[in-house]
């Protein structure tokens, strides 16, 4: 049985190869894109963050997550890298010493909106009472009780 929202196609967990693998073409991607540039307008002025790069088990094919920097649509720039993924897949092949240059397949990353809204949503007075045991027992922020016992 699979587990549903796994990390992992088919809940399994990645071998050290995998990670190993995964982290070279990261940082071999991080120099070629910090080097080139790339012509689509899509590219132009963004700068590209790449959060995490997932091999396959054969080593064949990789999941190369993505997000700009500050300004821009993630989906516009996760799909601009893929119309350039034959480009950068032949500077990788030169980058990297591995036995098969991997299939690149970008994708975009909304993690970093996801812990954002997460903290917004522990930044509720709400939220925080609950998980501040000194603020459920009647003292505010400061440490002060909020009763008026004499």
């Amino acid at each position: 049985m699979t587990r549903h929202g796994s990390p992992h196609a088919g809940g399994k967990l990645p071998s050290q190869r995998q990670l190993r693998a995964g982290e070279l073409v990261r940082h071999a991607l991080v120099e070629i894109l910090r080097r080139e540039e790339l012509r689509d307008e899509a590219l132009q002025g963004v700068d590209v963050t790449i959060t995490e790069v997932r091999a396959s088990p054969d080593l064949k094919s990789a999941r190369v997550y993505v997000a700009p920097l500050g300004h821009g649509d993630r989906d516009v720039v996760a799909k601009a890298l893929n119309r350039a993924a034959g480009f950068l897949r032949g500077k990788l092949g030169k980058a990297i010493e591995m036995k098969f240059t991997p299939e690149l397949r970008f994708i975009a990353d909304d993690r970093f909106d996801k812990a954002s809204r997460i903290d917004e949503i522990l930044a509720r007075p709400n939220v925080k009472r609950d998980l501040d045991p000194g603020l459920a027992d009647g003292e505010d922020e400061s440490g002060d009780a909020t009763g008026d016992e004499d």
